[in-house]
């Protein structure tokens, strides 16, 4: 396994544990894609045959061979301009005016270890398990040099990419497009699956077979956003869970992304991803380099499901810079649904005493403790308390609840400003906003440069002061807009269209300032709930909010979307009260802690308002939880139906050893004379004997006789489940192999 050259066939074979992945220095230096797919020996070129494609033009240098076009060949990294009317990965242009780009090899190296790329996340090896290849290509005409990067995870069954754009002439160049990946699939049949949605209703799945034509799955809203993740899969008509070809795409990027999947005239496809380039230019001065975001590919010849298995272990132990197993994570209390806006310092004890005495670990204190916000039109880059609030002083406050025995959290969003604040005030600038045209609100703010490095000084600073000087253990990191009047007070004219990228650069920056300068404190990120769920925050927060609506039927769907890429561990969920104040509906205490569950779990409610009946059911969740946690967090997640089609939901989680598998159901649609509730589990091992060792039900009265099955009859024969009536009732089971 690992990266080999061989130098009579001029291959590069790239090998996993299960996959192969081959390409080769074809005629006059053009690099070819060969073959990505299961685990395989040879020379591949045999599959890409001469062909005559008419209106598809040849090189010059091959102009008596009309059966060679880079229209037709599966390229490694497709350039613009020069005879392949597919997508392109670069696009330039030179002072003169020369547009396009002609890559040709010119070198490459294979070194031991990972790679790494200037200012942006990135997947790390942990030891010895990685080896990058280094190709490079170069276009002679604008002396432009591309090195492209593969880092080879061979265990983990992952190949990183990503390009480094070097410009080595003598006059500075303009980039108008540069993507990180291109991927030919000269072969097959395929659908895409994206996961598309809006605000409280994020990572929706679709599958759909691929059109003649491009699709795209994209974002120019700043952020990686709720509408489009960036995230996609390709898979074979006939790939389940269990079985069939597919392949992962997931970039390690939270700015304006798109991914194009073209499927062309021959019946071959091209997945080309990357920064979205609507909008985008970079000028490139001589000796200066451009490092496009990171793309982790993946390729499962057995299911969904194992290429999930691969996303969410290789996110915990690879892309998390600092990972903390769920059991070593605060189980949280946060106030916004429990007040809002509506707290003082005596409310805020208050919560503080009854958060501790339901045995929650931390209390969060959300929007409103700063400035003089009392709504969402003041204050926001007023990082300093609310003296009318908090009359005695932040210190004073957190110290009297971590008194108590609780840890502190606390909320900001330091990427926003309101104009009625006293950082707006002093340095009005400091703002996106077109010159000569009034900006666009949202929320009833606006946004900061952070392109430019004295904001993101300042606001190190800032927020090192709150972490230095006060005991706050969590910060949840929201972002409430998406970015519009795209214009920087600081960059000249012909470099504005940088800016986007810059923005995402700079909030790399102070988030890994921070994050190194606090090792201690958990970041959770935020965007308005799950607008910005991707790999590239991830690297940072080793949580993501996953969604502001916290309805645990919404939630099935929200969840079951986000589970194809990434792991329990990054899910933020929370149980809230009811009726649920983003969808009104009212669902039993139980099922709102079973949804929880797949999750980092926490509350978002008032325990004040509650009965002692619902605090004691409390205090039996958090019992529950903390056995179980470590399981959730750290074992294989399975899918057992699909949310939202049938009349229930189910997932399960089984432990590495496949010593202990919890299964949860929701029963959505509960009906009269209903048909049996039969499920198939999976992940256990077929030989043992497992005993069940708990089957509780919540919003209905039903029971589970003793069982005692082996491996095979749990996940051939599958188990039956007693008749659940109710309003969306609950199930969660627990089952031990036996000594």
């Amino acid at each position: 396994m690992g990266i080999v050259f061989d130098r009579e066939k001029n291959t590069f074979t790239l090998t996993t544990k299960n996959t192969s992945y081959q390409m080769q220095i074809g005629p006059l230096g053009y690099l070819l894609h060969l073959y990505y797919g299961r685990r395989a020996e040879g020379c591949f070129d045999y599959l890409h045959l001469k062909r005559d494609c008419g209106f598809s033009p040849n090189p010059y240098e091959l102009q008596n061979d009309r059966g060679w076009s880079l229209d037709t060949m599966p390229q490694e990294y497709s350039g613009a301009n020069g005879g392949d009317f597919r997508l392109s990965s670069l696009d330039a242009e030179t002072a003169r005016g020369q547009r396009g780009a002609d890559l040709r090899y010119v070198s490459h190296e294979i070194r031991a270890g990972k790679y790494a790329l200037e200012g942006l996340p990135a997947a790390f090896d942990r030891g010895d398990e990685c080896r990058t290849l280094s190709i490079t290509l170069a276009d002679k005409t604008s002396g432009l040099q591309v090195e492209l990067l593969y880092g080879v995870f061979a265990e983990q069954d992952v190949i990183t990419r990503a390009a480094r754009i070097v410009n080595r002439g003598d006059a500075a160049v303009r980039l108008y497009k540069a993507a990180s990946v291109c991927l030919d699939l000269p072969f097959g049949e395929w659908e895409l699956l994206h996961f598309h949605g809006r605000h409280t209703l994020e990572r929706q799945p679709e599958r759909r077979p691929l059109m003649d034509g491009i699709q795209s799955v994209a974002s120019k809203r700043g952020a990686s956003s709720h509408q489009h993740n960036p995230f996609v899969i390709l898979c074979e008509p006939d790939t389940t869970e269990d079985a069939g070809l597919c392949f992962g795409v997931m970039p390690v990027y939270s700015g304006n992304h798109r991914t194009d999947i073209e499927l062309d005239q021959s019946g071959s496809v091209r997945v080309v991803s990357g920064i979205n380039s609507e909008g985008f230019s970079w000028l490139l001065e001589p000796g200066q380099h451009f490092d496009t975001p990171e793309i982790l590919l993946t390729c499962s010849v057995s299911g969904l499901a194992p290429l999930s298995h691969t996303y969410h272990r290789f996110i915990r132990e690879n892309v998390c810079r600092r990972y903390i197993p769920l059991a070593e994570r605060p189980i949280l209390l946060n106030s916004w649904e429990a007040m809002y806006f509506d707290f003082d310092e005596d409310k805020l004890l208050g919560l503080a005493r009854e958060t501790k005495e339901l045995g929650v670990d931390m209390l969060v204190i959300d929007d409103g403790w700063f400035g003089h916000r009392d709504d969402d039109h003041t204050s926001l880059g007023d990082w300093f308390p609310n003296t009318r609030k908090l009359p005695h002083g932040f210190d004073t406050l957190l110290n009297k609840i971590t008194d108590m025995g609780l840890k502190v959290g606390l909320w900001v969003e330091p990427e926003m400003v309101s104009e009625d604040s006293e950082l707006f005030r002093a340095h009005p600038d400091w703002a996106l906003r077109v010159p000569g045209r009034q900006p666009a609100i949202s929320r009833n703010q606006l946004v900061l440069d952070l392109s430019r490095g004295e904001i993101v000084d300042w606001l190190f600073e800032t927020l090192s002061g709150l972490l230095s000087g006060l005991p706050i253990s969590y910060i949840k990191w929201d972002m409430n807009r998406h970015l519009t009047d795209l214009h920087s007070a600081a960059l000249p004219a012909d470099r504005q269209g940088e800016l986007a990228h810059r923005y995402v650069l700079g909030l790399y920056d102070l988030m890994d300032r921070l994050t190194r300068a606090f090792p201690d404190v958990l970041f959770e990120g935020c965007a308005g709930g799950g607008g910005r769920f991707d790999a590239g925050m991830l690297a940072y927060c080793l949580q993501i909010w996953c969604s502001d609506n916290t309805d645990p039927i919404a939630r099935l769907t929200i969840q079951y979307g986000t589970s194809f890429g990434y792991p329990v561990s990054a899910v933020g969920a929370h149980v809230s009260t009811v009726p649920n104040h983003q969808t009104g509906r009212t669902t039993p205490f139980g099922t709102r802690a079973t949804v929880a569950m797949a999750g980092t779990f926490g509350y978002e409610l008032n325990p004040a308002k509650l009965t002692a009946e619902e605090k004691a059911e409390i205090r039996r969740q958090l019992e529950r939880f903390r056995a179980l946690r470590t399981l959730i967090g750290e074992g294989e997640y399975y899918r057992l139906t699909e949310a939202g089609k049938g009349r229930f939901t189910a997932w399960q989680q089984v432990s590495p050893d496949q010593g202990e598998t919890l299964v949860s159901l929701v029963l959505t649609q509960p009906e009269a004379n209903p048909k049996p509730l039969h499920l198939k589990l999976k992940g256990l091992d077929a030989e043992s004997v497992y005993t069940l060792q708990a089957a509780d039900f919540y919003g209905c009265n039903a029971d589970m006789p003793a069982l005692r099955l082996s491996g095979a009859a749990l996940m051939y024969a599958g188990v039956t489940l007693p008749i659940m009536l109710g309003n969306t009732p609950s199930m969660q089971m627990i089952w031990k192999k036996s000594e």
